[in-house]
């Protein structure tokens, strides 16, 4: 990966829908060079996919919460594999504090989020939670 690579993933990160032809204005390079580069960062796997961001207020309604996770002994990838397939939790990631996993949550109303941490305490391998309610955004 080089300059105009990291360039590249920049301008896609602040807005993935950029046309390529605006891509290759603001890069100052051909239009048929972004397309080659996107099609090689896809395929070696750098981009991995295309999401969609919501400004907090879109989901007003929804409780989103940061879980900080503890795991016993050797848990970890079991913990991991078992959490990646909870729906409610909308990204996950290890850390090197007091916490093994962070794990980011969502949740409809306060008895879903209810429902959603039991489940996740119930999980085999877990050894201590600790969760707080995230209340405003402050930046993206």
């Amino acid at each position: 990966m080089d300059d105009l690579d990291a360039e590249l993933i920049a301008l896609l990160r602040d807005n993935a829908r950029l046309p390529v032809a605006g891509l290759a204005k603001k890069l100052r390079v051909a239009r048929a060079t972004v397309q080659n580069r996107i099609a090689r960062l896809e395929r070696d796997g750098v981009i991995v996919g295309y999401t969609l961001r919501l400004k907090p207020r879109a989901e007003a309604h929804r409780i989103r919460a940061i879980m900080g996770i503890e795991v016993d002994g050797n848990h970890a990838q079991e913990v991991l594999r078992l959490l990646r397939g909870n729906p409610a939790v909308s990204a996950l990631h290890t850390t090197n504090g007091r916490w093994d996993l962070m794990a980011e949550l969502r949740a409809d109303n306060l008895e879903s989020f209810d429902r959603v941490l039991g489940a996740i305490r119930m999980i085999e391998g877990i050894a201590n939670t600790e969760t707080s309610i995230l209340l405003t955004t402050h930046k993206l």
